[in-house]
């Protein structure tokens, strides 16, 4: 039985999943890997950005990722003095943290599964497989950047063909503008 480690780039993930239209039940993932694909799950890392002032829904998250077995790394956001557009959270980059923990842990799995598809992980994939590692990458494929999928070859798993396996059914996100339902055409028996 071969051993998967996963690492789940917390970010990259939450913009999949709003161009997705659906949330990820992590605990599900994890029964994906056990269940569907018959591996033994060696090691689970989510990796966030956090506003130590913030509480509340996050907090919940993270417990929730804690009971459900992942290791969590988190990075605080900090104050930036320029006047970016973007979120502070853009500004954190946590791709060296996954690929120090995927060469830190290459004793504990067979196979990674890398949840992102941020071209950063290019040289980490190819180092792994190097090492005789599998590599898959669950992700968008309109947001896996394309030297990515290069790098990784046949094993790309598209995260909207997984839907039924790793789907929360509690919950889905709100739906974007152009997502709405158009009201009713007036019939031309009404005039």
């Amino acid at each position: 039985m071969n051993r998967v480690s996963i690492f789940v780039d917390g970010a990259n993930m939450y913009y999949a999943q709003k161009r997705l239209g659906w949330f990820i039940d992590y605990r599900k993932l994890l029964c994906y890997f056990r269940t569907t694909l018959g591996m033994q799950v060696a090691d689970a890392f989510y990796y966030t950005a956090v506003d130590p002032a913030a509480k509340g829904r996050d907090a919940t998250f993270h417990d929730y990722l804690l009971h459900s077995g992942y290791v969590l790394r988190t990075r605080p956001i900090k104050g930036c003095c320029d006047a970016r557009e973007e979120p502070p959270w853009e500004r954190i980059e946590l791709a060296v943290e996954i690929a120090i923990d995927a060469l830190l842990t290459l004793d504990h799995y067979d196979v990674c599964a890398i949840l992102s598809g941020d071209g950063n992980f290019e040289r980490l994939v190819e180092v792994l497989r190097a090492k005789g590692k599998r590599v898959m990458i669950l992700a968008h494929p309109e947001m896996t950047a394309r030297e990515l999928r290069i790098a990784v070859g046949p094993h790309f798993y598209d995260l909207r063909d997984l839907e039924r396996y790793i789907a929360r059914t509690d919950r889905a996100p709100e739906p974007c503008m152009h997502d709405k339902p158009h009201a009713p055409e007036p019939s031309h028996h009404d005039e």
